[in-house]
């Protein structure tokens, strides 16, 4: 490493506490790759967390532009110097990864690699992944302004025993912050298992009696229709009652209900979660930005998140983007939150005329009961943008 013996620890300090602070799987990846790729001065850095199928369910990079990414193509499979990486415990250095008889290629896209520097992720007996490094970057005296090229000795690898054992401690910390992630996910699974379970409760509790009420008078009304209509026409008028009764009681279950994630995590974290899970779901990109946002009033919150749900929904299914950006900014006391897709459009004029409202109405409802307003821009071909601004309180 470049640094001095303070300035180095300081780094390694700064990318442990990185780690631990994060809570997502994928942000604790993220804050790896990048740590590991700036604490042993590399081009290049990856991290492969192995699905069950010979494949990763999650490959992340560093140092290789969006654009660049989106041109290699598909996730690699589990062969060759990334497989070995997987089952073998200690680290690896290589001189020139291309030249090791392990080495299969990569696609046409791919960055040019040499020095390779390698190891697995374990958590006890578990491998959770490999941590890779390409390219050393050599320089003294901390890092020049502008790019520079990967050097390395004659004959020999860039990186160092020194990176490697470097490398070997950030991985021990790794697994932990990526253990603790997996915990917290699978604890928010759980809530989530728990909610339902607790919705599915209070459905049965406030629709059930309803319900049975609403057959025993539709059955009545048919035993009546024949021989006294008259009686049949004021128990069809009471199943219509019961009919609106248990639609409001449903509605108050399921549309009030509170999401638990507000309460626990408040309105930028779940919105974050939830923009995540959709981007894993969907060939759509959907990405989540915030800024300097203040805790809301409850209300204002559960409506904030409510109206980016539809908004979401409306851009995934309808829509045909290929991007979907959700940004949750402060303005003044309150905040702005923007749903924004670059799909194919609508003329709000022309789905108004047509009686159909893409939930329009319910997200202006839901913006105006807490004292906020909505507005939606689009026009067919050019996409379409729904904002919400609440004044807070």
């Amino acid at each position: 490493m470049s640094q001095g013996p303070r300035s180095g620890l300081n780094a390694v300090s700064s990318a442990l506490l990185a780690m631990s602070r994060q809570l997502e799987v994928r942000d604790v990846l993220k804050t790896i790759v990048a740590s590991a790729r700036e604490l042993l001065d590399a081009e290049y850095a990856a991290l492969g967390v192995p699905d069950d199928h010979g494949g990763f369910a999650q490959f992340v990079v560093d140092g290789v532009s969006d654009e660049q990414w989106r041109a290699i193509g598909p996730l690699p499979r589990q062969h060759g110097i990334l497989a070995a990486m997987l089952h073998k415990a200690e680290p690896e250095r290589l001189a020139d990864v291309r030249e090791d008889p392990r080495f299969e290629g990569w696609p046409s896209a791919h960055p040019d690699m040499s020095d390779f520097l390698g190891l697995p992720i374990r958590y006890g007996d578990e491998t959770l992944g490999a941590l890779f490094l390409a390219n050393k970057l050599r320089s003294s005296g901390g890092r020049p302004p502008g790019p520079r090229r990967p050097t390395k000795p004659s004959g020999g690898c860039g990186f160092t025993a020194d990176d490697e054992e470097l490398l070997s401690i950030l991985a021990q910390h790794a697994a932990i912050a990526l253990t603790n992630a997996r915990l917290y996910e699978r604890s928010r699974e759980l809530t989530i298992a728990e909610e339902r379970s607790r919705l599915a409760h209070e459905l049965h509790d406030a629709v059930s009696q309803k319900l049975f009420s609403l057959r025993l008078t539709a059955q009545a009304a048919a035993a009546l229709v024949d021989r006294d209509p008259s009686r049949a026409k004021g128990e069809l008028q009471q199943v219509a009652a019961l009919a609106a009764e248990a639609a409001d009681e449903l509605r108050a279950a399921v549309v009030e209900l509170r999401p638990a994630a507000l309460d626990e995590d408040g309105l930028v974290a779940t919105l974050r979660t939830h923009t995540q899970v959709l981007d894993r779901a969907h060939s759509a990109a959907v990405t989540f930005e915030s800024c300097a946002v203040r805790a809301l009033p409850a209300a204002q919150e559960e409506a904030m998140l409510r109206v980016a749900q539809e908004a979401l929904h409306n851009a995934l299914r309808h829509s045909g983007a290929e991007r979907v950006c959700v940004t949750l900014v402060r303005r003044g006391a309150g905040a702005v939150l923007r749903v924004s897709d670059d799909g194919c459009g609508f003329d709000p004029r022309a789905i108004r005329r047509a009686g159909r409202h893409l939930g329009l109405v319910s997200m202006r409802d839901r913006a105006g009961g807490v004292g906020g307003r909505l507005t939606v821009e689009s026009e067919p071909g050019k996409g379409t943008t729904i904002e919400m601004e609440v004044p807070g309180g």
